[in-house]
């Protein structure tokens, strides 16, 4: 099934390629489809941060009053939260969604010469010339299947400028949401140390990988900050 799945995604960006002449714009036409695939469990998950959000006063009320009993205070939150039916976790679902696709990416992509991704392959099959001209994302990066590391390595800072960029953007779209979100301190904090860890996963990863992962980011954030306009205009009302 998994096989399949990676054929599924692969046979996609060969159809958006065909329309774009671009693999890196065939990623972002991917990423773009896929968002408004998702884009009602992100209405889903966006309520669900308002609403936690409308909350916080009471669950830090609750907080403080049984903060000498821990294992109360966690009952008395739950039973808060299913009688005003609200899902604490409902917005880590679109995120759950994208890591399957985030990790096919990763293999289509990205491979060694010994194990090449379906794209490697299918370039491997192209004249040279006509192989590296269809690496290139426009003028930006001048091969998707290579990762930073990799560019850093071979062709040093100067060569490596517009991929470590790339990685900055990544680590930011793993930390900026995660800021967005209603949360406590804590939890805040461990949004900056998972976006730092995520920059060294950005580091060993195909260029192509991480222009989805920010593409998506991108518009999520665009969808998350028009919502929760709406929301707030329609709780004006």
């Amino acid at each position: 099934m998994w096989l399949t799945f990676k054929d599924l995604i692969f046979s996609g960006l060969q159809y958006l390629y065909q329309i774009t002449g671009d693999y890196g714009w065939a990623i972002v036409l991917l990423t773009l489809v896929l968002r408004v695939a998702i884009a009602p469990l992100v209405v889903k998950q966006t309520k669900s941060m308002h609403e936690l959000q409308r909350i916080q006063p009471k669950i830090k009320e609750l907080q403080k009053k049984y903060k000498d009993d821990k294992e109360k205070q966690q009952e008395e939150i739950l039973k808060y939260y299913q009688e005003n039916k609200i899902n604490p976790f409902g917005g880590c679902l679109p995120i759950l969604l994208q890591m399957p696709i985030f990790l096919a990416l990763f293999q289509v992509l990205g491979g060694t010469p010994d194990n090449p991704g379906h794209l490697l392959r299918h370039l491997e099959s192209l004249e040279p010339l006509q192989g590296e001209a269809a690496k290139r994302f426009s003028v930006l990066l001048s091969d998707i299947t290579l990762t930073p590391a990799a560019v850093y390595t071979d062709g040093g800072l100067l060569a490596a400028l517009p991929y470590i960029v790339l990685v900055v953007l990544f680590g930011l779209s793993v930390w900026l949401p995660m800021q967005l979100m209603p949360g406590e301190r804590q939890q805040k904090q461990m949004g900056m140390i998972m976006a730092v860890m995520m920059l060294y996963f950005g580091w060993i990863s195909p260029a192509g990988v991480l222009l989805y992962w920010v593409t998506s980011a991108v518009i999520g954030i665009a969808q998350q900050q028009v919502i929760l306009k709406y929301l707030a205009t329609k709780k004006g009302d």
